[in-house]
């Protein structure tokens, strides 16, 4: 049965902390594809995933959308906007359908202000996000297709695991690219062993379901060496500090 220390944030606070705010928190389904935030739109409620993703999609003029942004177990979508009443910068949607952790913006905004170590764990981790975000920039000027392919599923596998319940057609939408483009990249990948997908070996249309042998590649991509650093970052940050759990 999902739980709120199933999300990673929620579960570096202590126990006397997490049972003064628990109150507060409420335990939702999250479907695929759901839209969580419009572009501008006043965030009215905060999530904290415990499993699926989350993705902050641009909106293009003339359609298609980018990917800036993936949350999964790891953090929250609403916190920072909460906290200063911000609107929301994206396009917010469910990629993968899972479960998750749910509080009101003006309930956040009071527990923050009541619970300085619940606040800073939420300052944290927006300090992480937005490093995040620059290192989706600095990796897509710095590499090819293959490696911000190979980069995006590792932090895929990191938070949901192998099975990816993906198409190609939306990989290819949220790295901006041809769908064309990535059938080659998964031919490429499969050739080199890197994984296998399956049941489909023309690569028609799903995305891969087991990835073996990617981990290699990590040091192709300066975004998912920064997500893998986090965890031990803020974990540490927090004991120090006495807020961890």
């Amino acid at each position: 049965m999902p739980h709120h220390r199933d999300n990673f944030l929620l579960n570096l606070l202590e126990p006397d902390v997490l049972d003064r705010i628990e109150p507060q928190l409420s335990i939702i389904d999250l479907q695929g594809e759901q839209v969580l935030a419009e572009t501008h739109q006043r965030i009215e409620r905060v999530y904290f995933p415990h499993s699926g993703i989350i993705s902050c999609v641009v909106e293009l003029i003339g359609g298609g959308a980018i990917e800036t942004g993936m949350i999964g177990k790891d953090g929250n979508f609403g916190s920072s906007q909460a906290l200063d009443d911000k609107v929301s910068l994206n396009h917010v949607v469910t990629q993968v359908g899972g479960t998750a952790s749910l509080m009101s913006s003006d309930h956040l905004r009071q527990q923050a202000a009541a619970f300085p170590p619940f606040r800073s764990v939420l300052i944290k981790y927006d300090q992480f996000f937005l490093a995040q975000v620059q290192q989706h920039v600095a990796c897509n000027a710095a590499h090819n297709v293959q490696a911000r392919t190979c980069k995006w599923l590792l932090q895929m596998h990191e938070l949901v695991g192998p099975d990816l319940p993906l198409t190609q057609e939306f990989l290819a939408q949220v790295m901006g690219v041809r769908r064309t483009t990535v059938t080659t990249v998964a031919g490429e990948l499969q050739k080199a062993n890197d994984y296998v997908q399956p049941g489909s070996p023309s690569y028609r249309r799903p995305c891969p379901n087991t990835i073996m042998g990617l981990r290699m590649r990590r040091r192709h991509s300066l975004s998912l060496s920064a997500y893998l650093q986090f965890e031990r970052r803020i974990t540490a940050a927090n004991a120090t500090s006495g807020s961890g759990r």
